[in-house]
């Protein structure tokens, strides 16, 4: 199964690449991640971390969330629990759900993630986030929040807005797996 979503992923990037008729050379430049990098994931050699596949994402024109839709899914205002796609991040255990419906008229995405206790993910800033914004809503557990030179500390029911953009690192200082929803705006996207 693990291996069928890396290839899914690979494949994937290929397509949106060759959509925009974007070479390797012009997605490495435009998301700051290796041309033999993205050259691995698209072979399904590599599997490609959350910070980085945001990145690529961000500079093919999408969230993680437009990335990770079905295309084949049928456009409905509802998507049942069973049908949201679930990645897990190789790196940090990381966990997010994809829990908007595809195809509606909405700017907005809604990810639930469960974060492992101790995990850390970095975003750096990319020109191509800019104009995104998300809430973090923590639900379970503890997160800190680092975005530019200010750390947050959320505590459960805390609930942090931020512009996706300017980079930003989730941490879980605690013993316990932390679970949030993630509220990205796409704004003018």
């Amino acid at each position: 199964m693990e291996q069928e979503l890396e290839q899914a992923i690979g494949i994937r990037i290929r397509a949106l690449r060759l959509e925009k008729s974007l070479t390797l050379d012009d997605l490495a430049t435009a998301s700051g991640v290796s041309r033999a990098m993205i050259s691995r994931i698209e072979r399904a050699e590599a599997s490609p971390t959350a910070s980085l596949l945001a990145r690529v994402c961000a500079a093919l024109g999408l969230s993680l969330s437009e990335f990770f839709a079905d295309e084949g899914q049928d456009v409905s205002p509802l998507l049942r629990r069973e049908d949201q796609q679930v990645w897990r991040d190789p790196e940090t255990g990381y966990m997010r759900r994809a829990v908007s419906p595809r195809g509606t008229a909405s700017d907005v995405d809604i990810v639930d993630v469960e974060f492992p206790a101790g995990a850390r993910v970095s975003f750096p800033p990319h020109a191509a986030s800019r104009g995104m914004t998300q809430h973090v809503w923590l639900f379970d557990g503890e997160l800190e929040m680092t975005v530019g030179e200010t750390v947050h500390r959320l505590k459960p029911g805390d609930c942090l807005f931020m512009p996706v953009g300017d980079g930003h690192v989730f941490h879980n200082p605690g013993h316990a797996p932390a679970r949030y929803c993630v509220v990205l705006d796409h704004g003018s996207h």
